[in-house]
């Protein structure tokens, strides 16, 4: 009998094995199901179906092998890929979207962290790279988007039927619980309607083909959040924090969260990272240093983008006009601008 390999070099080795364009590994996003020792001295590997491409998990199962059989030295290695039904999906209430190539969704630990900015100035800069791109506001409680971009007024005309087309503005697809109900209408509603809201939103808007689809999504880890996760095929989630210690807590509880859904990390943005004088030009880093890029290391995930604080983004996002298109030689402009060409980067990667 072979020489057992122990079950923690296994599993540090697997963690050495990136996700086909992403930066974090297999065992961070929580893909590697079980690992079990076979008699011959090799193990059997169990790995969660995470993406449709079967090329994908094809080189998947090819970079485990190498890890294993020749960094490690395990005699045998035996892939099992645990695949989600398609009748577990319907039951799940997953969605697809046909006509949309990637669905990435924008998530936070807690609010007041400059989550829907982030989004909002995400898919504009996805546009302004060329890419065509939809805005999905599942934040239905706190609906902001129509006032972001300066939509508020305006209403979803109807296709025939429940199909409606959504409102563009500024190259980017919206759709937005604020435009059936107004800008200061409160949504009582408890969370089955929440999740139908946003189904509804999904299956009956016309969005055509497009190459991004970004999902506003609300704050926090509750049950509509995780819920919200499970019900919507994601490609990949951003999670936004700001620097200090209360807000990187929480975006630790939202890493946690998708990864319980199976969704992979795309990565961190620290938001409000920074604010440079317009006086003197001094740096000041208001909440703190480095806290993004800590969290991001210990979860084993990558640091996006640092979007400095400014009260032009602020009034930007207010007059409806994101600062990306109001003034894109702004530095949080530039900063958006490369955080959109880190996910699209990505997603070229993975295709």
């Amino acid at each position: 009998m072979a020489r057992q390999v122990p079950n923690d070099a296994v599993i540090e080795a697997l963690g050495h094995v990136k996700y086909p364009g992403y930066a974090a590994d297999v065992v961070a996003l929580g893909i590697v199901e079980d690992v079990q020792p076979a008699q011959s001295g090799g193990y059997a590997i169990t790995i969660r179906q995470v993406s449709e491409r079967d090329e994908v998990i094809r080189e998947l199962a090819a970079k485990i092998h190498h890890a294993l059989t020749h960094d490690l030295g395990v005699p045998s290695v035996e892939l099992r890929v645990h695949r989600i039904e398609a009748e577990l999906g319907e039951k799940t209430g997953r969605v697809r979207l046909e006509g949309t190539k990637h669905i990435i969704a924008v998530g936070s630990g807690k609010g007041g962290v400059g989550k829907s900015t982030v989004a909002v100035n995400l898919a504009v800069a996805l546009a302004r790279l060329g890419l065509s791109v939809g805005l999905l506001d599942a934040d239905i409680y706190g609906p902001s988007v129509p006032m972001m971009f300066g939509a508020g007024e305006e209403r979803p005309k109807s296709a025939g039927g429940q199909n409606f087309f959504p409102i563009e503005k500024y190259g980017v697809k919206l759709i937005s619980i604020g435009f059936f109900l107004g800008e200061k209408a409160p949504v009582i509603w408890r969370g089955p309607m929440v999740m139908g809201a946003v189904r509804q939103f999904l299956k009956d808007t016309l969005w055509g083909s497009q190459d991004f689809l970004v999902v506003d999504l609300p704050p926090g880890t509750g049950d509509a959040q995780l819920t919200l996760a499970q019900q919507v095929s994601l490609d990949g989630a951003v999670i936004v924090t700001t620097p200090q210690d209360v807000a990187l807590l929480d975006a630790t509880r939202a890493v946690k969260m998708f990864r319980q859904v199976h969704c992979p990390i795309l990565g961190v943005v620290e938001n409000m990272s920074y604010f440079v004088c317009p006086d003197c030009g001094e740096r000041d880093e208001l909440f703190g240093h480095g806290g993004g890029e800590r969290m991001a290391a210990e979860e084993g995930t990558q640091l996006l983008a640092r979007i400095p604080i400014y009260p032009d983004v602020r009034q930007a996002g207010d007059d409806g006009m994101p600062i990306t298109i109001a003034n894109p030689e702004h530095p949080a402009s530039v900063a958006f601008m490369e955080l959109a060409r880190r996910i699209a980067n990505a997603a070229a990667v993975d295709d």
